[in-house]
């Protein structure tokens, strides 16, 4: 009989059928239970519920020990939503002193929110009170699918430092992306010490294990909390900040725009820094957080800018002693070097104005009568000596690297977020502006006395004070002293010294000296500290001069050294000089003298806001 090869073949075709649907039932079963677990996590989230234990935040002191921020509890109702059932909604509003619409809207928002599952825990509301928690508490076993999550709220001793302080606040998609350490409904640090040490702060969270039954109420920690795992608290910091010379400082500065620096020089730590006008801390905790935020953010007067650290400004005359010290380095000029003042800087048709005073000088005493002229003549000497430099713009780029070396332009890496970093331009940029080889000195003269294009941020002209207070080298600023249990970086204890040698700088602090002693800053003259200063009158082309100072003390031991920066406000002399010098004398003599009460009382009354163009508050 022949042979039916079709029949054949039919038999191997259903055979190969048969092996493939049992391949792909087998590969399927494998995924399941290897490679997918969400039958596992249905089953697990039936059975048992993975409770966060959120950490204690870490503390915040002050330098002398003085606690500033420290954690009250707060609660917030969770939902798994498919372990819901019906309840009785109008009890649960009334127990929690809310209208159904809000219950609604949460509802709402809880669901359309990132990262929704009905399978995992929900945030349905935040920032319980004590009374509100108690009475929930009470009839939790009523509403299935809910329970109460224990967090912590940040809390203040003072309403002062909010811009170095921060706050928190609850994480964004991209906080979660960055960091796999947050999950949905976590807060993190924002703003200030807050965000910037925010890994040291948060803590380690732990998890409590419970035992679900089969309605899914909780029936207590699954074998008595035997896999629980503890959290670990954040670390507490020791702030540099002196809070008695903060809030000293900071009612200086009310009803002003501007900032205050106070650094101690050895140690580059910040004592002190304060942006005008501020805010309460406070505003930025609780349930009010989010209108409150917004009222801040629309606020005329920016009180979430930090002026000492991201305002931009001209340093005027501030800028001086910098230029002293190129000179110096560069051979430019010696100590007896004089440069005329004809009530300014004449050179061919420009002119630079200058107030009334000897005429010719040499670097001291330009410096105690803030003469304009000879920081332009010397700036010229240097800038236009093409027999040293070769060309305007290779001088140029050796008195920028100098500025750089002296911490401008650039951040100088305090541990706070939002530095700016001023502006101080290269040859590149005139090049651009005027075209290569096309200008000189006199095209650029302003940007010799800290005008033009020249803006530097308060922290940076107060390290520039620091550096002259230690006779030639700093310490990168910093607001924390010491971490619990752990070193702050070495950044913060390594000294960084400029391209100046340090035989410069008694000199410059010399004309510092005599500047308060018989020049522009008289008013900083006290009979027991040897101040050292330097005024700055910048000019404003939006409306008043701003009203600037730097000084330090003593002279021979120094201690501390501040900047002051006050918008609007006229000459340096006027409002920079009596804060500086008040500062200066809080810290170093803990009160003010009795003879110097009455520029207290005039720094504490004074309103220059009005003159900044923006309406009275």
């Amino acid at each position: 009989m022949r042979k039916d090869y079709s029949k054949e073949k039919r038999k191997y075709v259903i055979g190969g059928f048969i092996v493939i649907i049992f391949i792909i039932y087998v590969l399927r079963l494998a995924n399941l239970q290897l490679g997918d677990d969400k039958y596992k996590i249905y089953a697990d989230n039936n059975a048992f519920l993975n409770k966060i234990v959120y950490p204690s935040r870490g503390l915040i002191y002050d330098r002398n020990g003085e606690l500033i921020v420290y954690n009250q509890p707060a609660y917030d109702v969770m939902m798994i939503p498919r372990d819901v059932v019906q309840f009785d909604t109008i009890d649960f509003c009334k127990t929690l002193n809310i209208t159904v619409e809000q219950l609604r809207k949460r509802f709402t928002d809880m669901r359309n929110a990132s990262g929704y599952s009905s399978y995992t825990p929900q945030r349905l509301i935040t920032h319980l009170s004590a009374q509100d928690y108690g009475r929930l508490q009470e009839k939790l076993y009523r509403y299935p699918g809910l329970f109460i999550q224990k967090r912590i709220l940040r809390q203040y001793n003072q309403a002062t430092a909010a811009n170095v302080l921060g706050n928190i606040r609850e994480v964004s998609p991209k906080d979660i992306e960055r960091d796999p350490y947050y999950q949905r409904g976590d807060y993190c640090g924002d703003l200030g010490i807050e965000k910037s040490y925010d890994k040291y702060l948060r803590g380690v969270k732990g998890v409590e294990i419970l035992l679900r039954d089969a309605l899914g109420r909780i029936q207590g920690k699954y074998m008595n909390g035997a896999h629980d795992i503890a959290p670990v608290s954040g670390k507490n910091l020791k702030l540099s900040i002196d809070l008695e010379l903060q809030q000293y400082a900071e009612s200086l500065m009310v009803n002003k725009i501007g900032a205050v620096v106070a650094i101690e020089p050895k140690t580059g730590e910040i004592l002190a820094l304060v942006s005008s006008p501020t805010y309460d801390p406070t505003l930025l905790v609780g349930r009010q957080r989010g209108e409150n935020y917004s009222k801040l953010v629309q606020n005329k007067y920016k009180p979430l800018f930090d002026r000492a650290l991201m305002a931009a400004y001209p340093p005027g005359s501030t800028f001086k002693p910098t230029q002293g010290l190129i000179f110096l380095q560069e051979g430019i000029v010696n100590l007896s070097t004089a440069y005329p003042c004809y009530h300014g800087f004449i050179s061919g048709g420009l002119k630079v104005g200058c107030h009334n005073h000897g005429s010719p000088l040499a670097l001291k005493p330009a410096l105690q009568t803030s003469c304009n002229a000879y920081f332009c003549w010397g700036f010229k000497a240097m800038i236009d000596k093409r027999s040293k430099y070769g060309s305007s713009a290779n001088a140029f780029e050796v008195w920028k690297n100098h500025l750089v070396s002296l911490g401008y332009g650039y951040k100088l890496g305090v541990d706070l977020p939002g530095e700016s970093r001023g502006f101080i331009p290269n040859s590149k940029f005139y090049n651009k502006i005027y075209g290569e080889g096309r200008w000189s000195a006199n095209t650029i003269i302003s940007v010799a006395i800290g005008q033009g294009e020249i803006l530097a941020t308060p922290l940076q002209i107060a390290n520039l004070c620091a550096t002259i207070a230690n006779r030639g080298w700093f310490i990168t600023p910093h607001v924390v002293k010491e971490i619990q249990d752990t070193t702050i970086a070495q950044e913060y204890l390594t000294k960084r010294y400029p391209t100046i040698d340090a035989k410069y700088f008694n000199d410059v602090a010399e004309g510092m000296r005599m500047a308060v002693t018989g020049g522009t800053c008289r008013a900083a003259n006290l009979p027991d500290i040897e101040v050292c200063g330097k005024t700055g009158t910048a000019q404003n082309p939006h409306g008043l001069d701003h009203s600037a100072f730097m000084g330090f003390a003593p002279y021979n031991d120094p201690k501390i050294a501040v900047c002051v920066y006050v918008e609007n406000a006229g000459f340096g002399a006027r409002y920079g000089v009596p804060i500086g010098s008040l500062v200066i004398e809080k810290y170093l003599n803990d009160s003010i003298s009795p003879a110097r009460k009455y520029l207290e009382q005039r720094m504490l009354e004074s309103n220059t806001i009005i003159y900044s163009g923006v309406k009275k508050h």
